[in-house]
């Protein structure tokens, strides 16, 4: 006797489909056996709209053609993936809202009010928002909180992250959210221990305070280097990324993970069980 398994495959839609994590994410897509691109997204002034996603993504012909309006496609997915910038994120976790459509969101550098917009358009749905997807940066999380529990209360705490020349917001989403993680578990405010520079007579270093440095250089993917440095001895938890393949297969991980979820926010902690 044979029986026959059916595989239900989430339906996927990709926003900013022709940029360099939006073509990643499609080459993630054709790879997953759970979860398949239906709609592929790009700002309406992109000379590529009706071009096949697949093909702009170097992995040959998709058959799902690049659109400009998220709203004429609504009823094709289940899921969408949001790697873009903070107005047009806002403006899809609207129609998102609206039509009980799920989102795996990596967008980085809201401003306070941006935050406010964007979690007002999303309380009805299930969303996962992340500083990063990769399985290795998140871990590095965890890695990052144990070593500030252990050592915090003694240790100087610095940041240190590096990325490609054409990203444009500073520090990395990532390095702030290393950033809260190591505050959270030392029992500090961010906002008010944050250093995000120095220059000139700045004098002695204050133990309490979190310190960021920041690079942007040629084509690097991602650095983070969370230091841990103590008189005579020092612990770095550190990252590198070789390929944006790691953040776009957890992202499509996430998006697999969240179909079965009820309305809330979720990070990728909660999607590797890492709490």
């Amino acid at each position: 006797m044979t029986s026959h398994w059916t595989v239900i495959m989430i339906k996927i839609a990709v926003t900013g489909a022709a940029g360099r994590m939006g073509k990643t994410l499609i080459e993630a897509l054709a790879n997953s056996s759970t979860a398949q691109l239906t709609v592929a997204i790009e700002h309406p002034s992109s000379s590529l709209i009706g071009a096949d996603a697949g093909e702009v993504a170097g992995i040959g012909k998709s058959g799902v053609a690049i659109g400009a309006d998220l709203a004429a496609v609504i009823n094709e997915f289940d899921v969408l993936i949001d790697f873009t910038v903070p107005a047009a994120t806002i403006a899809n976790a609207q129609m998102c809202g609206a039509n009980q459509k799920g989102m795996v969101i990596g967008t980085t550098g809201f401003d306070e009010q941006q935050k406010a917009a964007l979690n007002a358009a999303i309380a009805p749905i299930a969303i996962v928002m992340a500083a990063n997807y990769s399985i290795g940066v998140n871990l590095c999380f965890k890695l990052s909180k144990l070593a500030a529990e252990v050592m915090g209360d003694t240790a100087d705490i610095e940041i240190i992250e590096a990325h490609h020349r054409h990203k444009v917001d500073a520090p990395s989403g990532t390095a702030l959210k290393l950033g809260e993680v190591v505050a959270e578990a030392t029992g500090r405010d961010l906002d008010k221990v944050a250093v995000y520079g120095r220059e000139g007579q700045t004098g002695a270093r204050d133990q309490k305070t979190i310190g960021f440095a920041t690079v942007r250089a040629g084509d690097v993917v991602g650095d983070h280097t969370v230091l841990f440095a103590h008189e005579g001895e020092r612990v770095e938890v550190t990252h590198k990324a070789s390929s944006r393949m790691s953040f776009a297969s957890g992202a499509v991980r996430a998006a697999g993970w969240l179909a079965d979820q009820p309305a809330g926010l979720y990070d990728m902690q909660d999607v590797l069980n890492l709490h």
